[in-house]
């Protein structure tokens, strides 16, 4: 599971927590951990600056270095999904790092820079479709762009609808998508298909 911009924070532990519940083994690397051992950011003017200074610390080779040191770890076939930044390593991760499933990517608004490297793995995306900071445009390209078979969700949500500090907080929207997420990876681990 990737994190947002603002670190591991009560939101990852949630979102982690579900997924364990549902019978997975989950690893929530601190993404940041080299910018600052204890990274954390408060969802605020201030926290937001301070995450995005960490992403560009952070270059994405060494994102999915990281990422995939994770997928080794659990010594089996992965299944990978982030929320905003990490929804976007999560498009990273189905397209670069060895031995992903499947994967599912929660608003990454910059999947838009990653869409010369398609993923590899079955890859889900969910979108808010009041969500300023991705433009419909943008989605609707990485939907051009994305593989054939992408299942592509677009939320009466805005930005971060699953977090729950989030002022676009949407419980329907983020349960819906937690829904289908948990059926997509369901999918992909009956039917051992796929990488």
């Amino acid at each position: 599971m990737i994190q947002e911009i603002f670190g591991l924070t009560s939101h990852i532990a949630e979102m982690a927590a579900t997924f364990a519940d549902a019978g997975y083994d989950v690893i929530a690397p601190a993404m940041f951990a080299r910018v600052d051992p204890d990274f954390l950011a408060e969802v605020s003017p201030e926290g937001i600056a301070k995450g995005r200074a960490a992403v560009m610390a952070t270059p994405w080779a060494q994102v999915i270095g990281d990422i995939q040191a994770a997928i080794d770890a659990l010594a089996k076939p992965a299944f990978v999904t982030g929320f905003c930044w990490g929804g976007a390593a999560t498009w990273a991760a189905a397209a670069q790092c060895a031995n992903v499933r499947a994967a599912s990517c929660f608003y990454g608004r910059l999947i838009i820079n990653l869409l010369d490297q398609p993923p590899r793995a079955p890859t889900m995306l969910h979108y808010g479709a009041r969500d300023a900071s991705i433009p419909h445009a943008e989605i609707e390209r990485v939907r051009a762009a994305a593989p054939v078979d992408t299942p592509l969700y677009i939320y009466d949500a805005g930005h971060g609808f699953c977090r729950k500090e989030s002022a676009d907080f949407n419980a329907p929207a983020c349960e819906l998508a937690l829904q289908r997420t948990l059926d997509w990876f369901a999918r992909w681990r009956a039917s051992g298909d796929g990488p």
